[in-house]
């Protein structure tokens, strides 16, 4: 071990902790706090991990590498890249603050070198392990070939092993063949609320060791190490390691004194032992008995550059103290905790920092700062500069060619546009990349999977393809296909496209990812949608059958809010179209922006902030319906992506407009055909995107706040010239909430209809009339809130 390097990286984890805690308590406790409330920042979980990243980033790290930081561990990571000159201190200061450095590392808020967003717990430690699947198949097709493989690491912490969501992730990776990912677990048998329960640390071996990892266990430093080898150390070593977590955090927690006591008290009067123990000072033995392997740099380096020289999967298991080296250490209730001042001057004299130079970053260090500066400088993680990576654009053609047919579903739509493409020898097809969990044929995939194959490491046959049995699909993996089949766990779906959808910018390769599932499912993976799209991660998520039209299937299959979900998620355009047409002219769009990274400014005619680019939500149907016969011009196209248009635009005195959304189309188009004979000038608004054209809306009324007085959005234009007296009823085979705000944009009154309650098995006529979404319900709507001479044609349902 290089002495010289252990002297540096001493001094700098000194460093780190001291920002981390100081960054901290500048929050909460010297910066103004207008509104009184507690600002918080986790100095004792930030302690516990200052040794292992400072190994971590200033020694073992490469450029090619990445990194998921422990949530609560993000004033860390903030202070090394202050050292590295990737942060600022006026970030710093206004750490968890109006744009200061965010609570947890965020690759679309933080300026400094974030490699994965963290903050929902176990989120981040799942997407290295599909980041390392999305490495092998960059590489598996000559892509990236200028980088190596890079290490995808995760810092965890012992409490955030309990999350449901690594386990899936654990059961995929071993299903891929994971390689070159380390989960390094910041065991210091602490969380939130208590002490972790004894033995944790076998279950953790225990289940590493089956999915086929390498468990490292770091678990002694140096001293204690040294002491097991003295006369009596044996008797120690056999105590330490049954000692119960709760009893080891309040015996660190107290002190030399206590810990002199109780080693006393529980190995007696043995000679060597009691020898051992009297041989050290009160805070000797409280640093030989802290003296865990989670804070012995040597003790790291060694394992994590043994790790490097081969790719399997390793977990570490690093035993740590948390809040190590302050006076927080050990105690059950630092998890909130903050350092009073008193105990921040006194760690600040420990530490030999001036007052008014806490920021100055190689204040009190033992070594001058040039020779630090250098060592920082030329850290093997710097080697690169930056490592935020674009790619270029993929071409994307003018239109996108389907097959037409009378009588179509939007789902069959989509997997007939599929299959066109891939039957295309263009970049566009070489780029995207889908990927399913277990539902790939029944969302429409099999087409598209026929034509470009499964995609595995190794070539593995269909066998029943070489058994000669007749079958529809033919699935053979190798390292050519292009879907990455997942098993029924819908967390891993939206982590697995997170992965794919940053590759641009992790490993600078373009790849273009569509995922699929059932619509009612994303609300079973919603946290990790929620968790790519606030990464930024660009991909497209096909979502089939939707709504209560998958009649037969009941109300566990039957989804109601998630266009609601499409509508409120940030970083996420939602679509759903009704006819296939409108699907071809959507999906072309789609490819389109999920590349764009242009002024975040909404665009002053639509109002969306279509320049900056994002992910994709379509919502799709099984249901078949009749397609219309027509030519989509640049007009319709442009009008069709903003969100609606008019299928049957008003006549000049209207009394009704009918607004639908997707698969409902057929029961708007009957009933406005029925009305019109007894109310005058009615019309159909399609709607294609109630996103967008709500997103719109919203952006031009804050534009004209903001002294833009003409700013008009897409929905404001299209119902701009139906009179105020004229009535509004919109349906969708959805929450009804997602429509009923179009009356607030003019003030027409409104009556929203569509499913509120969990739906049930049936037929589709049983169902939209149960719902009262059929076109009777659609008539009975409009004969109330447009009163007048009764509608011929409505029938009283019961």
């Amino acid at each position: 071990m290089d002495k010289q390097r252990l002297e540096f990286l001493a001094e700098l984890e000194k460093k780190v902790l001291w920002l981390a805690t100081w960054t901290i308590h500048n929050a909460n406790h010297i910066r103004t706090n207008d509104d009184g409330l507690k600002v918080g920042g986790h100095q004792a979980s930030s302690a516990s991990l200052a040794t292992i990243m400072t190994a971590l980033f200033f020694a073992v790290l490469r450029p090619e590498d990445r990194v998921a930081v422990k949530p609560h561990a993000s004033p860390i990571f903030h202070a090394i890249q202050y050292l590295f000159g990737n942060q600022t201190r006026d970030k710093l200061e206004a750490f968890r603050a109006y744009k200061g450095a965010q609570s947890y590392p965020s690759r679309t808020k933080d300026i400094d070198d974030v490699d994965f967003s963290t903050g929902s717990v176990g989120l981040g430690v799942a997407q290295t392990l599909f980041s390392s699947l999305v490495q092998d198949y960059l590489h598996a097709k000559g892509m990236a070939a200028d980088l190596p493989d890079g290490k995808m690491v995760a810092l965890i912490g012992d409490a955030e092993m309990d999350e449901g969501n690594i386990f899936e992730a654990l059961l995929e990776g071993w299903k891929h063949g994971l390689r070159n990912t380390w989960w390094i677990v910041d065991y210091n048998r602490q969380s939130l609320d208590a002490v972790v329960r004894e033995g944790l640390w076998e279950r953790f071996e225990s289940l590493f060791r089956n999915f086929g990892w390498d468990v490292v266990i770091l678990k002694y430093g140096r001293l204690l190490e040294a002491a097991f080898s003295e006369p009596g150390g044996e008797a120690l070593r056999q105590w330490v390691d049954t000692c119960p977590n709760q009893l080891y955090s309040a015996l660190t927690f107290q002190g030399g004194a206590s810990w002199r006591k109780r080693l006393l008290d529980d190995l007696g009067d043995q000679g060597p032992v009691s020898k051992l123990i009297e041989g050290r000072s009160d805070e000797e033995l409280a640093q030989l008995m802290a003296n865990l392997a989670g804070h012995d740099l040597p003790s790291l380096l060694k394992a994590f550059e043994e790790a490097r020289t081969h790719d399997r999967p390793v977990c570490f298991i690093a035993y740590t103290i948390k809040g190590f080296g302050l006076p927080l250490a050990g105690h059950k209730d630092n998890h909130a905790g903050l350092m009073t001042p008193t105990q921040v001057q006194i760690l600040r004299d420990r530490l030999g920092v001036r007052p008014g130079h806490e920021w100055d970053l190689f204040e009190g260090l033992a070594l001058p700062a040039k020779r630090l500066a250098d060592f920082v400088k030329a850290a093997p993680f710097n080697a690169r500069g930056r490592r935020r990576y674009e790619a270029a654009k993929v071409a994307v053609p003018a239109t996108l060619a389907v097959g037409a047919q009378p009588s179509m579903s939007t789902q069959q739509g989509f997997g007939l546009l599929m299959h066109e493409i891939a039957k295309q020898d263009t970049e566009l097809a070489k780029r995207i990349v889908t990927t399913s969990p277990d539902v790939t044929v029944s969302t429409n995939l099999g087409a598209w999977v026929n034509r470009r194959g499964l995609f595995a490491k190794e070539a593995m046959a269909d066998l029943f393809k070489k058994e000669r049995i007749p079958s529809t699909f033919n699935w053979e993996f190798s390292p050519k296909g292009q879907h990455m089949e997942l098993g029924i766990a819908e967390m891993n779906l939206f982590i697995m496209l997170s992965a794919l959808g940053l590759s641009h910018s992790i490993f600078g390769e373009r790849l273009l990812p569509v995922g699929t599932l059932y619509d009612p499912f994303i609300e079973r993976g919603l946290d990790a949608l929620n968790y790519a799209c606030y990464q930024d991660a660009r991909f497209i998520i096909a979502a089939t059958p939707s709504g209560v039209t998958l009649a037969p299937e009941g109300g566990a299959h039957q989804s109601i809010a998630t266009p609601l979900i499409g509508m409120a998620q940030d970083g996420l355009a939602s679509f759903e179209p009704a006819f296939v047409d409108e699907l071809a002219t959507i999906l072309r769009f789609s490819f389109d922006y999920m590349q764009r990274s242009g002024d975040t400014e909404p665009d002053a005619v639509t109002w969306l902030r279509d320049a900056v680019g994002g992910a994709v939500y379509l919502r799709l149907s099984t249901r078949p319906i009749e397609q219309p016969r027509r030519i989509i011009d640049a007009g319709l196209a442009e009008d069709m992506i903003s969100g609606g248009y008019w299928m049957r635009k008003p006549g000049p005195n209207p009394q009704i407009v009918i607004a639908y959304t997707g698969a409902i189309a057929p029961e708007a188009i009957d009933a406005v055909g029925l009305i019109a004979e007894d109310r005058r000038d009615v019309g159909l608004l399609a709607i294609t995107s109630a996103d967008r054209l709500n997103t719109g809306w919203t952006a031009a009324q804050r534009a004209r706040e903001h002294g833009l007085v003409h700013a008009r959005s897409h929905v404001e234009r299209l119902l701009g010239e139906v009179p105020a007296n004229c009535a509004l009823v919109t349906v969708i085979d959805g929450h009804p909430a997602t429509l009923a705000w179009l009356g607030s944009v003019h003030g027409h009154r409104t009556r929203p209809l569509g499913v509120e309650h969990f739906g049930q098995t049936g037929t589709i006529a049983d169902l939209y009339r149960h719902y009262r979404i059929d076109a009777q319900g659609i008539i009975a709507a409009a004969q109330s809130i447009a009163p007048g001479k009764p509608i011929r044609h409505m029938y009283i349902v019961s």
